[in-house]
C-alpha cells in the first residue's frame, strides 16, 4: 500500500520510481531525470558469465577442441572480450544478465542461489540500485539443466494446434518465472524459405499464416505467465542465399513484406510480444542490425511497437567484423542505436562507455540513449523491479518447489509429441498391431536414431545445446529411445537392434549386421535422420546447413539395402528438416514423418507405429522428392511450379504441404460460399462438411487456400488463409466455416503498398495443399484498398457437429486463428 502522500506501508518516502500509484510512465520520467549518462548507457548493456565455461566428463571446467564448447556464433572469439567482473559491469547499473541457467549444467536450486547472488551485486555496486533483467533461451522448453525438453518449434508446425502450442509456452513460462528468469528468447517466426538451412527445426514451418498463428499462441502462453516473449530475428533471416547461416538475403521488400514480416506483425497484435531480437542477416545489402527503415519506421512509427528491441549475440561488433558497414565495434554501436536496438546482448561491447564520450562530444544526440533506456526502464517498472520491497531473494522465491520436469509438463510433451508424428503413408505395413495384420514376432530395428534419444531434441534443446561439454551428466532428463519404448508397447515381440551406421559418417561396418538382423526378422523399422547440433557439430541446427536434402551420411544407403532384403521395411525419419524420399517411397512398407518430437518422442512415435495413438499431424514443409529439385516452398507463383517441358527439372514434392494421413479415412464435401461478390472491404464464409468415413475416431485439419485468378504483381498458386482441426467419431461429420475478411486477401503491390485488389479469387477446401476436393470462385468488386495497421490478420473458424454426432473443434470457437 501506497499512501497519498508517497509514503510506503512501513511509513518511509518512496522516490517516485518506487511509487506503483503512480503511472509507469511518470515513473519512468524520474528515474530518467535522476540518472546520470553513465547511468543510462549502463542500462543499455548486459553481462554473460558463463560465457567460457567449459567442462570434461566429470562435469568440470576444462577446455576442449576449438568449437565444440559454442553455443552462439563466434562464442569463444567474444569470450575475452566481453569477460569483465560482474562488479565492474556492474558500476552504472546493467540491463540484463545473460543466460544465469542455460550456460552450465545446475540445478534450480544452485540457478536460484546464482541469480541472487549476480543481482545482489548489480543492486549493490550501482548508485540506485536498479535490477537487471535475466533471460534465458526457451525454444524447446526452458533450457537449462532437468528442465522438459519439449518437441523443436518444427514439430509444432506439424501439430495445427495453437492452443496445445499456448498451453505448452504458459508451463514453459510458469518454470521460468519460478526461478526469476524475466525475458525468454523465443518464438522463432522465421519461415522457411529453402529446406537445407539448418534452422528449419528451430522453425513452425514455410507458411506465414501457420507460423504466425502458431507464433502469436506461443507468445501468449509465455506472457501469461509474465515473462517477456522476444520475436526472432527481425527480419529475413531464414532466406539467406544457397540456404547458409549468416548468408546474405537477395530478398525484395515485396517478398520480405508478404512472406516473412506478417508473422511477426500478428505475434505483436494477436499476441502481444514486449520484445524483438534483430536478424544476423542483410537484406538487399542493409544489415538488420542496422536498419532504421525495419526497426523504427516499421516496427515503431507503422506497427506502433513499444517494447524493446534487443540485439541477437554479438550482432552489433558484426556489423563491423562480418558486415564491414562499420569502420569498428564503437561505431557499430552507434549505428545500431540510431537505428533501433535498445539493449545489447549477450555482453556489453558496442554499447560501452563510448557512448557516453560521443554525447558529451557532441557527436551523439542523449535523445537516443533516452530512448533506449526509457523502453527497458518501462519494462523493469512493468515487472516490479522497482518496487520499494523488491529483493533478490524475493524474486526466486518459487524455485523451492519447483520441478522444471513435473508430470504435468511430460503430459504436455507427450500430447504434443504425439499430435506432431506424420503418417506419410501407412502402406501395407502399419498400424502394427491390430487392423487385421498378423502381429511381428521378430521385429529388427535399426538405424542410427533408434536407440539415442538426442536424436529427438533440437540444437537449443540443453542436453545437445551445453551438455555435450558434460558428457558424464547424460541428458539430465528421461527420455526413453525408439528402441527402448517399442520394447514397451510391442511385450509379446523379438526385437533386434543395430544400428548400421552413424547418423553422419560414411562407415558402412554396420551395414551387414543390420541387413541380417532384417533378413531374420518378420518386419524391419528403419530409423533415420538427423543429430541436432550446433556450428557444424550437428546435421541440423544453427550453423549445420545441408548441401543437399539427401539423408546425412549413408543413411539413404542403408535403407536401400534393407528394402532389397525383401523384408518389410518401415521407414521412420526423425529430423529437423524434410529430406527427399523420392527414392524409397515406392518400396518401403509405409513412411513415417518425427520432426524432433522430444523428450516424449519415443513412446509417441513406438504409439503411432503400433496404432495405439491415432496420428494427426500435418506436414508444415513439403518433402521433397529428390535431394535438389525442390528447396523451396510451396508458395511459389506459376512459374515456380511444374513448367512442362520448359524446364527438365519438376518441382513437384513427393508430400504437399498439409498432408498427412491416419488409421481412419474422412471426406471433406457440400462446399458452400456465401455469396458471389463482396466489396473489398467485406467479408465472406466458406463452410464444408467434414466426415470421419473410416472405423476409428480420429483428428482431421481442414484447411482453406485461396489464389488470386489475376493481380498486379505474382501471386502463390496456392496460399494457406485458415485452418482448424476437427475430432470426429466414426461415422459423424460437421460442418466447419471459414469467415474471411477481404483484408485476408491483401498483399504488396507493384508501388511496395499492401492492397486488397477487386477481382476473381479461387476457394480451396481440403486437406493439404494438393488434396482439395472443395473448389470455388468468389468476386471482390469496388475500388481497390490500401490497407495496414489494423486490418484483418485472422480467419475466424467455427466447428459445427451435425445435429447426432460427435465432434470436437481443437483450440477453441478460434481454432487455429486466434
Amino acid at each position: 500500500m501506497t499512501a497519498l502522500d508517497g509514503t510506503s506501508a512501513a511509513g518511509r518516502v518512496l522516490r517516485p520510481w518506487q511509487d506503483p500509484a503512480l503511472p509507469v510512465s511518470d515513473r519512468v520520467d524520474a528515474l530518467l531525470e535522476e540518472m546520470t549518462l553513465e547511468e543510462k548507457v549502463g542500462q543499455l548493456g548486459s553481462r554473460w558469465l558463463g560465457n567460457d565455461m567449459e567442462a570434461d566428463q566429470d562435469g568440470e571446467p576444462e577446455a576442449e577442441a576449438e568449437g565444440t564448447a559454442n553455443v552462439a556464433p563466434m562464442q569463444d572469439v567474444f569470450a575475452a572480450s566481453g569477460s569483465v567482473p560482474i562488479e565492474e559491469a556492474a558500476r552504472h547499473g546493467l540491463g540484463h544478465l545473460t543466460r544465469v541457467f542455460g550456460s552450465a549444467p545446475l540445478t534450480a536450486a544452485e540457478g536460484a542461489a546464482e541469480v541472487v547472488r549476480l543481482q545482489s551485486e548489480v543492486v549493490k555496486q550501482s548508485r540506485l540500485g536498479i535490477p537487471a533483467l535475466v533471460h534465458e533461451e526457451c525454444l524447446t522448453g526452458f533450457t537449462t539443466y532437468g528442465a522438459t525438453v519439449y518437441p523443436a518449434a518444427i514439430a509444432w508446425g506439424a501439430t495445427f494446434d495453437p492452443d496445445l502450442v499456448e498451453r505448452m509456452a504458459a508451463a514453459i513460462g510458469r518454470d521460468m518465472h519460478a526461478v526469476g528468469v524475466h525475458q525468454g528468447l523465443s518464438p522463432v517466426l522465421d519461415v522457411v524459405r529453402d529446406y537445407r538451412w539448418g534452422r528449419v527445426e528451430e522453425t513452425m514451418g514455410e507458411d506465414p499464416y501457420l507460423v504466425s498463428m502458431l507464433g502469436a499462441a506461443y507468445v501468449r502462453g509465455l506472457e501469461s505467465a509474465g515473462i517477456i516473449a522476444t520475436l526472432k530475428h527481425f527480419a529475413g533471416y531464414s532466406a539467406s542465399r544457397a540456404a547458409r547461416n549468416h548468408g546474405p538475403v537477395p530478398m525484395g521488400r515485396r517478398e520480405l513484406m508478404d512472406m516473412i514480416l506478417p508473422t511477426f506483425e500478428t505475434a505483436l497484435v494477436e499476441g502481444g510480444a514486449r520484445s524483438v531480437m534483430n536478424s544476423y542477416s542483410d537484406v538487399d545489402g542493409v544489415p538488420a542490425g542496422a536498419d532504421s527503415w525495419l526497426l523504427t519506421d516499421l516496427l515503431r512509427d507503422e506497427w506502433g511497437f513499444t517494447g524493446t528491441v534487443v540485439s541477437d549475440y554479438w550482432a552489433i561488433p558484426f556489423l563491423a567484423t562480418m558486415h564491414q558497414v562499420a569502420a569498428d565495434t564503437d561505431e557499430a554501436g552507434v549505428q545500431a542505436l540510431t537505428a533501433g536496438i535498445d539493449v545489447e546482448l549477450p555482453d556489453t561491447l558496442g554499447f560501452g562507455r563510448h557512448l557516453v564520450e560521443r554525447v558529451r562530444q557532441g557527436e551523439l544526440p542523449e535523445s537516443l540513449i533516452d530512448r533506449a533506456a526509457r523502453r527497458l526502464l518501462t519494462q523493469k517498472v512493468q515487472l516490479g523491479l522497482l518496487e520499494e520491497d523488491w529483493t533478490p531473494e524475493k524474486s526466486v522465491t518459487g524455485a523451492g518447489a519447483v520441478d522444471l520436469d513435473s508430470p504435468s509438463n511430460r503430459a504436455l510433451a507427450r500430447e504434443l509429441a504425439e499430435r506432431s508424428i506424420v503418417l506419410l503413408d501407412a502402406g501395407t505395413a502399419l498400424p502394427l498391431l491390430g487392423e487385421g495384420r498378423p502381429e511381428p514376432r521378430r521385429v529388427a530395428v535399426v538405424g542410427p536414431c533408434a536407440d539415442d534419444p538426442h536424436t529427438f531434441m533440437g540444437c537449443y534443446a540443453f542436453p545437445n545445446h551445453v551438455l555435450p561439454r558434460y558428457p558424464g551428466l547424460g541428458l539430465g532428463v528421461a527420455a526413453p529411445s525408439l528402441i527402448d519404448a517399442l520394447r514397451a508397447e510391442l511385450p509379446d515381440a523379438e526385437l533386434v537392434h543395430e544400428p548400421g551406421c552413424d547418423v553422419r559418417s560414411d562407415d558402412r561396418s554396420g551395414f551387414a549386421a543390420a541387413l541380417q538382423a532384417a533378413r531374420e526378422s518378420d518386419m524391419c523399422v528403419a530409423v533415420v535422420g538427423d543429430l541436432a547440433g550446433m556450428f557444424g557439430l550437428g546435421t541440423s541446427g544453427e550453423g549445420c546447413d545441408a548441401e543437399d536434402l539427401r539423408l546425412p551420411g549413408v543413411q539413404e544407403d542403408l535403407l536401400a539395402e534393407l528394402v532389397a532384403t525383401g523384408t518389410p521395411v518401415v521407414v521412420v525419419v526423425v529430423s529437423g528438416r524434410p529430406y527427399a524420399l523420392g527414392a524409397v517411397s515406392s518400396t518401403a512398407a509405409a513412411l513415417v514423418q518425427a520432426f524432433m518430437p522430444g523428450e516424449e518422442g519415443g513412446a509417441a512415435i513406438a504409439g503411432v507405429l503400433s496404432g495405439r495413438v491415432q496420428p494427426s499431424g500435418k506436414l508444415p514443409v513439403q518433402i521433397p522428392r529428390g535431394p535438389g529439385g525442390q528447396p523451396g516452398t510451396y508458395l511459389q507463383p506459376p512459374l515456380g511450379s511444374n513448367s512442362h517441358g520448359i524446364s527438365n527439372l519438376d518441382p513437384t514434392p513427393l508430400f504437399p504441404f498439409g498432408h498427412g494421413t491416419s488409421y481412419t479415412t474422412f471426406a471433406i464435401d457440400s462446399l458452400r460460399i456465401s455469396d458471389a461478390e463482396v466489396p473489398t472491404d467485406g467479408e465472406f464464409t466458406v463452410s464444408v462438411r467434414v466426415r470421419n468415413t473410416g472405423g476409428r475416431a480420429g483428428e482431421e485439419v481442414v484447411q482453406l487456400f485461396l489464389h488470386d485468378a489475376v493481380a498486379q504483381v505474382t501471386r502463390p498458386t496456392r496460399q494457406l488463409t485458415g485452418f482448424a482441426r476437427v475430432r470426429l467419431e466414426p461415422g459423424a461429420s460437421a460442418s466447419a466455416t471459414f469467415t474471411v475478411h477481404a483484408d485476408r486477401t491483401a498483399f504488396t503491390g507493384r508501388d511496395l503498398r499492401r492492397v486488397v485488389e477487386p477481382g476473381d479469387l479461387e476457394v480451396f477446401v481440403g486437406t493439404s495443399a494438393s488434396d482439395l476436393p472443395c473448389q470455388g470462385r468468389i468476386r471482390l468488386t469496388g475500388p481497390l484498398r490500401h490497407v495496414g495497421p489494423g486490418r484483418r490478420l485472422v480467419t475466424r473458424v467455427d466447428v459445427e457437429p451435425t445435429p447426432g454426432s460427435s465432434a470436437t473443434q481443437q483450440g477453441g470457437t478460434d481454432a487455429g486463428q486466434s
